[in-house]
Protein backbone atom coordinates (compact mmCIF):
# COMPACT_ATOMS: atom_id res chain seq x y z
CA UNK A 1 0.00 0.00 0.00
CA UNK A 2 1.11 3.61 -1.07
CA UNK A 3 2.34 5.78 1.45
CA UNK A 4 -0.83 8.11 0.67
CA UNK A 5 -3.15 5.52 0.57
CA UNK A 6 -1.58 4.65 4.20
CA UNK A 7 -2.62 8.42 4.87
CA UNK A 8 -6.04 8.50 3.62
CA UNK A 9 -6.75 5.03 5.39
CA UNK A 10 -5.76 6.46 8.65
CA UNK A 11 -7.56 9.53 8.23
CA UNK A 12 -10.98 7.67 7.66
CA UNK A 13 -10.22 5.52 10.75
CA UNK A 14 -9.40 8.45 13.03
CA UNK A 15 -12.91 10.59 11.67
CA UNK A 16 -14.72 7.11 12.28
CA UNK A 17 -13.11 6.79 15.88
CA UNK A 18 -14.07 10.21 17.01
CA UNK A 19 -18.08 9.78 15.09
CA UNK A 20 -18.23 6.69 17.34
CA UNK A 21 -17.01 8.65 20.49
CA UNK A 22 -19.55 11.10 19.89
CA UNK A 23 -22.08 8.54 19.87
CA UNK A 24 -20.91 7.03 23.40
CA UNK A 25 -20.44 10.55 25.00
CA UNK A 26 -24.01 10.67 25.59
CA UNK A 27 -23.81 7.28 27.02
CA UNK A 28 -21.76 7.78 29.64
CA UNK A 29 -22.44 11.29 31.10
CA UNK A 30 -26.14 11.62 30.57
CA UNK A 31 -27.96 12.39 27.22
CA UNK A 32 -29.55 15.85 28.76
CA UNK A 33 -25.74 16.59 30.35
CA UNK A 34 -24.49 16.11 26.42
CA UNK A 35 -26.99 18.37 25.21
CA UNK A 36 -27.89 21.00 27.20
CA UNK A 37 -24.46 21.62 29.41
CA UNK A 38 -23.88 20.55 33.01
CA UNK A 39 -25.80 17.93 35.16
CA UNK A 40 -28.68 19.74 36.27
CA UNK A 41 -30.60 18.91 38.78
CA UNK A 42 -30.93 15.40 37.95
CA UNK A 43 -27.63 14.34 39.48
CA UNK A 44 -28.71 16.50 43.00
CA UNK A 45 -27.52 19.53 42.22
CA UNK A 46 -29.18 22.31 44.33
CA UNK A 47 -28.53 25.91 45.80
CA UNK A 48 -28.31 26.55 49.21
CA UNK A 49 -29.77 29.40 49.86
CA UNK A 50 -30.41 29.74 53.66
CA UNK A 51 -28.19 32.55 53.87
CA UNK A 52 -30.00 34.88 51.10
CA UNK A 53 -31.89 36.92 53.02
CA UNK A 54 -29.07 37.61 56.06
CA UNK A 55 -27.88 41.33 56.68
CA UNK A 56 -24.26 41.73 56.82
CA UNK A 57 -22.39 44.11 59.39
CA UNK A 58 -21.89 47.25 57.75
CA UNK A 59 -18.29 48.32 56.65
CA UNK A 60 -16.28 51.19 56.93
CA UNK A 61 -17.55 52.29 52.98
CA UNK A 62 -20.58 52.51 54.32
CA UNK A 63 -20.04 55.39 56.67
CA UNK A 64 -20.32 57.96 53.60
CA UNK A 65 -24.19 56.37 52.99
CA UNK A 66 -26.57 59.06 54.59
CA UNK A 67 -27.34 58.30 58.11
CA UNK A 68 -30.85 58.45 56.77
CA UNK A 69 -30.96 56.55 53.53
CA UNK A 70 -28.55 53.97 55.49
CA UNK A 71 -31.60 53.49 58.16
CA UNK A 72 -33.98 53.11 55.30
CA UNK A 73 -31.95 50.46 53.41
CA UNK A 74 -31.66 48.64 56.45
CA UNK A 75 -35.46 48.98 57.92
CA UNK A 76 -36.71 47.80 54.22
CA UNK A 77 -33.65 44.90 53.90
CA UNK A 78 -35.24 43.42 57.20
CA UNK A 79 -39.19 44.02 55.85
CA UNK A 80 -38.55 42.33 52.94
CA UNK A 81 -35.78 39.41 53.78
CA UNK A 82 -33.12 41.72 51.34
CA UNK A 83 -29.54 42.43 52.23
CA UNK A 84 -29.76 45.77 53.33
CA UNK A 85 -27.02 46.59 51.41
CA UNK A 86 -28.08 45.18 47.99
CA UNK A 87 -30.68 48.42 48.32
CA UNK A 88 -27.66 50.62 49.15
CA UNK A 89 -25.81 49.19 46.00
CA UNK A 90 -29.15 50.20 43.93
CA UNK A 91 -29.37 53.46 45.87
CA UNK A 92 -25.16 54.12 45.36
CA UNK A 93 -25.08 53.56 41.48
CA UNK A 94 -28.46 55.15 40.53
CA UNK A 95 -28.36 58.24 42.64
CA UNK A 96 -25.66 58.36 45.02
CA UNK A 97 -28.11 57.82 47.75
CA UNK A 98 -30.13 61.01 46.81
CA UNK A 99 -27.14 63.29 46.82
CA UNK A 100 -27.18 63.14 42.75
CA UNK A 101 -27.89 66.60 41.09
CA UNK A 102 -28.54 65.43 38.21
CA UNK A 103 -32.47 65.72 36.63
CA UNK A 104 -35.14 63.44 37.53
CA UNK A 105 -33.33 62.84 41.45
CA UNK A 106 -35.57 65.01 43.54
CA UNK A 107 -38.19 66.19 41.01
CA UNK A 108 -38.89 65.61 37.27
CA UNK A 109 -37.19 62.69 35.04
CA UNK A 110 -34.32 62.12 33.33
CA UNK A 111 -33.95 61.30 30.02
CA UNK A 112 -35.44 57.74 30.15
CA UNK A 113 -38.51 59.11 31.92
CA UNK A 114 -37.38 57.66 35.63
CA UNK A 115 -37.31 59.99 38.51
CA UNK A 116 -36.70 59.55 42.31
CA UNK A 117 -33.61 58.69 44.57
CA UNK A 118 -34.14 55.49 43.75
CA UNK A 119 -35.05 55.85 39.83
CA UNK A 120 -38.60 54.75 38.74
CA UNK A 121 -40.12 54.65 35.83
CA UNK A 122 -43.56 56.30 36.82
CA UNK A 123 -45.39 52.94 36.00
CA UNK A 124 -43.58 50.63 37.70
CA UNK A 125 -43.62 52.87 40.77
CA UNK A 126 -47.47 52.96 40.64
CA UNK A 127 -47.55 48.86 40.49
CA UNK A 128 -45.31 48.49 43.56
CA UNK A 129 -45.63 51.66 45.26
CA UNK A 130 -45.23 51.51 49.14
CA UNK A 131 -46.56 53.90 51.31
CA UNK A 132 -43.14 53.37 53.62
CA UNK A 133 -43.44 56.60 56.07
CA UNK A 134 -47.76 55.85 56.41
CA UNK A 135 -48.15 59.42 55.79
CA UNK A 136 -51.22 58.46 53.54
CA UNK A 137 -48.85 59.29 50.21
CA UNK A 138 -46.65 57.08 47.82
CA UNK A 139 -43.77 59.93 46.82
CA UNK A 140 -41.23 58.04 44.35
CA UNK A 141 -38.84 61.05 45.43
CA UNK A 142 -39.41 60.27 48.93
CA UNK A 143 -36.55 58.08 50.19
CA UNK A 144 -38.75 56.67 52.62
CA UNK A 145 -41.16 55.45 50.00
CA UNK A 146 -39.06 54.72 47.37
CA UNK A 147 -36.54 52.53 49.25
CA UNK A 148 -39.22 49.87 50.24
CA UNK A 149 -40.70 50.02 46.74
CA UNK A 150 -36.93 49.19 45.20
CA UNK A 151 -37.10 46.36 48.02
CA UNK A 152 -40.55 45.37 47.02
CA UNK A 153 -40.12 45.42 43.53
CA UNK A 154 -36.50 43.46 44.24
CA UNK A 155 -38.76 40.69 46.01
CA UNK A 156 -41.00 40.47 43.02
CA UNK A 157 -38.69 39.73 40.65
CA UNK A 158 -36.67 36.82 42.54
CA UNK A 159 -34.53 38.64 44.90
CA UNK A 160 -32.73 37.52 47.48
CA UNK A 161 -32.68 33.87 45.83
CA UNK A 162 -32.24 35.18 42.36
CA UNK A 163 -30.67 37.94 42.80
CA UNK A 164 -28.60 38.88 39.76
CA UNK A 165 -32.09 38.37 37.50
CA UNK A 166 -33.66 40.50 39.67
CA UNK A 167 -31.33 42.99 39.48
CA UNK A 168 -31.09 42.54 35.94
CA UNK A 169 -34.77 43.44 35.90
CA UNK A 170 -34.52 46.17 37.89
CA UNK A 171 -31.80 48.19 34.91
CA UNK A 172 -31.17 45.75 31.87
CA UNK A 173 -27.75 45.72 32.00
CA UNK A 174 -25.06 43.21 33.29
CA UNK A 175 -22.64 45.75 33.52
CA UNK A 176 -24.78 47.73 36.05
CA UNK A 177 -25.64 44.35 37.80
CA UNK A 178 -21.99 43.81 38.01
CA UNK A 179 -21.38 47.16 39.84
CA UNK A 180 -24.90 47.37 41.70
CA UNK A 181 -22.85 43.58 43.46
CA UNK A 182 -19.64 45.24 43.67
CA UNK A 183 -20.84 48.08 45.73
CA UNK A 184 -22.99 45.72 47.51
CA UNK A 185 -19.79 43.73 48.85
CA UNK A 186 -17.94 46.85 49.20
CA UNK A 187 -20.63 48.57 52.21
CA UNK A 188 -20.87 44.44 53.50
CA UNK A 189 -16.76 44.58 54.04
CA UNK A 190 -16.61 41.91 51.34
CA UNK A 191 -18.86 39.67 53.28
CA UNK A 192 -21.63 39.28 50.75
CA UNK A 193 -22.26 36.60 47.80
CA UNK A 194 -25.22 37.10 46.17
CA UNK A 195 -27.39 33.99 45.91
CA UNK A 196 -28.31 32.99 42.44
CA UNK A 197 -30.53 29.86 42.29
CA UNK A 198 -32.11 27.71 39.37
CA UNK A 199 -35.26 27.20 41.82
CA UNK A 200 -33.44 24.21 42.68
CA UNK A 201 -33.03 24.70 46.40
CA UNK A 202 -31.04 22.43 48.86
CA UNK A 203 -33.38 22.48 51.75
CA UNK A 204 -36.01 20.30 49.71
CA UNK A 205 -33.75 17.68 49.30
CA UNK A 206 -34.54 15.99 52.51
CA UNK A 207 -37.29 13.45 52.18
CA UNK A 208 -40.07 13.60 55.20
CA UNK A 209 -38.90 11.22 57.70
CA UNK A 210 -43.09 10.21 58.68
CA UNK A 211 -42.78 9.31 54.82
CA UNK A 212 -42.61 4.98 54.21
CA UNK A 213 -39.32 3.83 52.42
CA UNK A 214 -41.43 3.36 49.29
CA UNK A 215 -43.22 6.88 49.87
CA UNK A 216 -39.77 7.98 49.93
CA UNK A 217 -38.34 6.22 47.17
CA UNK A 218 -41.11 7.69 45.04
CA UNK A 219 -40.66 11.36 45.61
CA UNK A 220 -36.48 10.62 45.63
CA UNK A 221 -37.15 10.06 41.78
CA UNK A 222 -39.33 13.01 41.49
CA UNK A 223 -36.86 15.05 43.08
CA UNK A 224 -34.01 13.84 41.34
CA UNK A 225 -35.90 15.51 37.75
CA UNK A 226 -36.23 19.07 39.65
CA UNK A 227 -34.26 21.81 36.84
CA UNK A 228 -35.26 19.50 33.85
CA UNK A 229 -37.45 20.92 31.45
CA UNK A 230 -40.99 21.48 31.02
CA UNK A 231 -42.20 20.11 27.62
CA UNK A 232 -46.18 19.71 27.34
CA UNK A 233 -46.00 15.72 26.08
CA UNK A 234 -42.93 15.18 26.99
CA UNK A 235 -42.22 11.61 29.18
CA UNK A 236 -38.79 12.26 30.19
CA UNK A 237 -35.45 11.74 30.67
CA UNK A 238 -34.94 15.02 29.94
CA UNK A 239 -38.37 16.43 30.10
CA UNK A 240 -41.02 16.04 31.43
CA UNK A 241 -44.91 17.35 31.73
CA UNK A 242 -47.02 17.12 34.96
CA UNK A 243 -48.58 13.78 34.61
CA UNK A 244 -46.09 11.95 32.98
CA UNK A 245 -43.31 13.00 36.14
CA UNK A 246 -46.09 11.69 38.00
CA UNK A 247 -46.65 8.32 36.41
CA UNK A 248 -42.82 7.96 36.13
CA UNK A 249 -41.80 8.38 39.94
CA UNK A 250 -44.64 5.71 40.53
CA UNK A 251 -43.21 3.57 37.70
CA UNK A 252 -39.64 3.53 39.84
CA UNK A 253 -41.00 1.71 42.04
CA UNK A 254 -43.09 -0.46 40.06
CA UNK A 255 -46.47 0.74 40.08
CA UNK A 256 -48.70 1.65 37.33
CA UNK A 257 -50.92 4.74 37.23
CA UNK A 258 -52.24 6.27 33.76
CA UNK A 259 -50.52 8.88 31.66
CA UNK A 260 -52.28 11.97 31.78
CA UNK A 261 -53.92 13.95 34.72
CA UNK A 262 -57.47 13.63 33.46
CA UNK A 263 -57.09 10.08 33.90
CA UNK A 264 -55.14 10.04 37.51
CA UNK A 265 -57.61 11.94 39.20
CA UNK A 266 -60.36 9.82 39.38
CA UNK A 267 -57.48 6.93 39.71
CA UNK A 268 -56.60 7.22 43.59
CA UNK A 269 -58.78 7.26 46.68
CA UNK A 270 -59.97 10.89 47.34
CA UNK A 271 -58.34 12.91 50.52
CA UNK A 272 -59.70 15.41 52.47
CA UNK A 273 -57.92 19.05 52.31
CA UNK A 274 -55.25 19.26 55.70
CA UNK A 275 -55.31 15.38 55.30
CA UNK A 276 -52.78 15.19 52.75
CA UNK A 277 -49.39 13.28 52.84
CA UNK A 278 -46.23 12.82 51.20
CA UNK A 279 -46.81 11.01 47.73
CA UNK A 280 -50.67 12.11 47.49
CA UNK A 281 -51.45 13.77 44.34
CA UNK A 282 -52.51 17.37 44.30
CA UNK A 283 -55.15 18.53 41.85
CA UNK A 284 -56.06 22.13 40.19
CA UNK A 285 -58.27 23.61 37.83
CA UNK A 286 -55.72 24.58 35.50
CA UNK A 287 -55.26 24.69 32.12
CA UNK A 288 -57.45 24.16 28.98
CA UNK A 289 -60.49 21.77 29.36
CA UNK A 290 -60.59 21.87 32.66
CA UNK A 291 -63.08 22.14 35.65
CA UNK A 292 -63.16 21.42 39.51
CA UNK A 293 -64.67 17.80 38.38
CA UNK A 294 -62.25 17.86 35.62
CA UNK A 295 -58.57 19.12 37.42
CA UNK A 296 -56.17 19.22 33.88
CA UNK A 297 -52.73 20.13 36.50
CA UNK A 298 -51.04 17.52 38.85
CA UNK A 299 -48.59 17.78 41.14
CA UNK A 300 -47.37 15.07 44.15
CA UNK A 301 -46.68 16.11 47.61
CA UNK A 302 -43.43 16.54 49.08
CA UNK A 303 -44.58 17.78 52.63
CA UNK A 304 -47.31 20.06 54.24
CA UNK A 305 -48.03 22.86 51.74
CA UNK A 306 -45.43 22.18 49.18
CA UNK A 307 -45.33 19.88 46.02
CA UNK A 308 -43.09 18.48 43.45
CA UNK A 309 -44.44 19.55 40.14
CA UNK A 310 -43.54 19.84 36.59
CA UNK A 311 -45.22 23.56 36.01
CA UNK A 312 -44.64 25.15 32.67
CA UNK A 313 -42.24 25.76 30.04
CA UNK A 314 -42.33 29.49 30.72
CA UNK A 315 -41.66 28.74 35.10
CA UNK A 316 -38.64 29.24 37.38
CA UNK A 317 -37.87 26.45 37.33
CA UNK A 318 -39.79 24.50 34.73
CA UNK A 319 -39.44 21.73 37.40
CA UNK A 320 -39.50 22.34 41.09
CA UNK A 321 -40.76 22.20 44.55
CA UNK A 322 -43.65 24.73 45.08
CA UNK A 323 -46.83 25.46 47.26
CA UNK A 324 -49.73 23.73 46.30
CA UNK A 325 -52.13 25.91 48.84
CA UNK A 326 -53.22 27.69 45.45
CA UNK A 327 -56.67 29.19 44.78
CA UNK A 328 -57.20 26.63 42.15
CA UNK A 329 -56.47 23.15 44.29
CA UNK A 330 -59.48 21.04 44.14
CA UNK A 331 -58.74 18.50 45.73
CA UNK A 332 -56.01 15.47 46.49
CA UNK A 333 -56.25 11.73 46.17
CA UNK A 334 -54.01 8.69 47.29
CA UNK A 335 -53.52 5.80 44.90
CA UNK A 336 -51.68 4.07 47.64
CA UNK A 337 -54.89 3.35 49.24
CA UNK A 338 -55.74 1.88 46.33
CA UNK A 339 -56.88 -2.07 46.70
CA UNK A 340 -54.82 -3.67 43.96
CA UNK A 341 -51.79 -1.13 45.07
CA UNK A 342 -51.88 -2.42 48.35
CA UNK A 343 -51.57 -6.21 47.29
CA UNK A 344 -49.19 -5.66 44.63
CA UNK A 345 -46.93 -3.64 47.18
CA UNK A 346 -46.98 -6.71 49.80
CA UNK A 347 -45.99 -8.58 46.62
CA UNK A 348 -43.04 -6.13 46.17
CA UNK A 349 -42.30 -5.77 50.00
CA UNK A 350 -41.74 -10.48 49.67
CA UNK A 351 -39.60 -10.20 46.17
CA UNK A 352 -37.17 -7.09 47.98
CA UNK A 353 -38.51 -4.71 46.10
Amino acid sequence: MSRRRLAVTAALVAVVGLFSALLVVPTLFGASQFLFGGSGAGSGDCTDTSSAGVQPAAATEARAIPSTYLDLYKKAGQEYGLPWNLLAGIGKVETDHGQSRSPGVSSGENYAGAGGPMQFLKPTFDEFAVDGNKDGKKDRYDPADAIPTAAKYLKHNGAPTRTRTAVFMYNHSWDYVNLVLSWAKKYANGNYTPIQSDGVDCKDDDLPPEATALVQRILAFALAQRGKRYIFGATGPDAWDCSSLIQAAYRSVGLSIPRTTFEQWPFGVKVKKGEEQPGDLVFFNSGPGTSSNNPGHVGMVLRKGMMVVASCSTCSPNIGVKTYRRPDWVGTTRPLARKDFQQKITQLAAQGG
